[in-house]
């Protein structure tokens, strides 16, 4: 792991006696002394506190910035207003995705919250076409940190009482204890909850104030991955690759119908209009085993038409939850299917999405 990079909260995340692993080029706690299913449900019912100081913070400046990056996402971004954020994704000339993002506006500035695998080519991709209309930095200097859960508004506004009328998706620099922070109400759990940027120097600090309260628990990369897949929340390179689009996605909520000057525009109006070959679906199994990413999907006839992309145990639900990518005619909610693992079919249905109902502030 001599390659291997570290966060600011390294140190606390040994101190907490973290299980370790090596996750996009970063060292990174998988779960600690209480496991990835007690971390989990106490993230569904009180909150958990999330290092994803891995992520990618990158600062675009520049009077026409919002304009040059509609050129690169199928989102409006020039109506977004200042203290407001958009979850979108970066296309490329087929419609592929090369990232889901989180793109905010802070007024002085436009804040991007990228995937920790991708910021570098995200990176490179912003500099080749945006480096003439924006300066673009990438924030080495910040930790990024979430507290998610039912209870997370408690514990923040217990040190900045303004945080808990924010609404959802809404960001602001504030201190939380005294610590000048940048503060978005957002998460990817599926739960209310805060994201939070704090400069590399105060991050273990800020970490220590949460976990000061009974109610916050620490929680690793194990619980984060079931939470969103219970959420029915993407995660690229399962997902999301540079060969799916948004439309197959379901994300079609985030392409603006107005607009037709960004890359991969053709392609994504084609399939809004014609439908696409295939689609993300949920996935329930009456089978005790999890279903693993590559795992294929067959009809009743035996004709393969759909993979598995993701799979994990539901902990809120007590049962194997999955997403796939499935043929459009196999996606109606209900079909019946089965899936080829180690040898054996296990007997798998169409399921809506998400497996857990989202509980954002509104």
């Amino acid at each position: 792991m001599s390659d291997t990079r570290q966060t600011a909260l390294l140190t606390l995340h040994n101190e907490l006696q973290a299980k370790m692993i090596s996750f996009a080029g970063y060292l990174m706690p998988l779960h600690y002394p209480a496991g990835i299913i007690k971390e989990h449900q106490h993230t569904r019912t009180k909150a958990g506190l999330f290092d994803i100081s891995h992520m990618g913070q990158i600062h675009l400046m520049g009077d026409h910035c919002a304009a040059a990056l509609e050129k690169l996402v199928p989102s409006d971004i020039q109506a977004l207003k200042p203290g407001a954020q958009r979850y979108t994704v970066l296309s490329n000339e087929s419609g592929g995705i090369i990232d889901d993002l989180i793109i905010a506006n802070l007024g002085t500035h436009y804040c991007l919250i990228v995937n920790a695998a991708r910021k570098h080519a995200d990176l490179q991709h912003l500099q080749q076409h945006l480096s003439s209309q924006c300066q673009i930095s990438l924030q080495t200097e910040q930790a990024l940190l979430a507290l998610q859960g039912p209870l997370a508004v408690d514990i923040v506004k217990y040190y900045a009482p303004e945080l808990e009328s924010m609404p959802y998706m809404s960001i602001r620099q504030t201190q939380i204890n005294h610590i000048s922070c940048t503060v978005s109400r957002s998460g990817y759990t599926g739960e209310d909850g805060f994201e939070i940027s704090v400069a590399n120097a105060d991050a273990i600090k800020l970490a220590q104030t949460f976990l000061s309260h009974p109610e916050v628990l620490p929680v690793g990369l194990g619980a984060r991955d079931s939470l969103r897949l219970e959420a029915g929340l993407c995660l690229y390179g399962h997902e999301l690759t540079a060969t799916i689009t948004a439309v197959e996605a379901n994300l079609s909520w985030l392409i603006a119908k107005d607009r037709s000057n960004y890359l991969g525009a053709a392609s994504i109006q084609e399939q809004i209009q014609q439908g696409a070959e295939k689609y993300r679906v949920g996935i329930l199994a009456d089978h005790k085993g999890i279903l693993r990413q590559g795992t294929e999907l067959y009809d009743k006839n035996g004709n393969k038409v759909g993979t598995i992309s993701s799979g994990s145990f539901g902990a809120s639900l007590l049962k194997p939850v999955a997403m796939a990518y499935v043929k459009a005619q196999h996606t109606a909610t209900g079909t019946q299917l089965f899936a080829r693992q180690r040898n054996k079919e296990i007997a798998v249905s169409i399921c809506p999405l998400p497996f857990v109902k989202h509980r954002y502030f509104r």
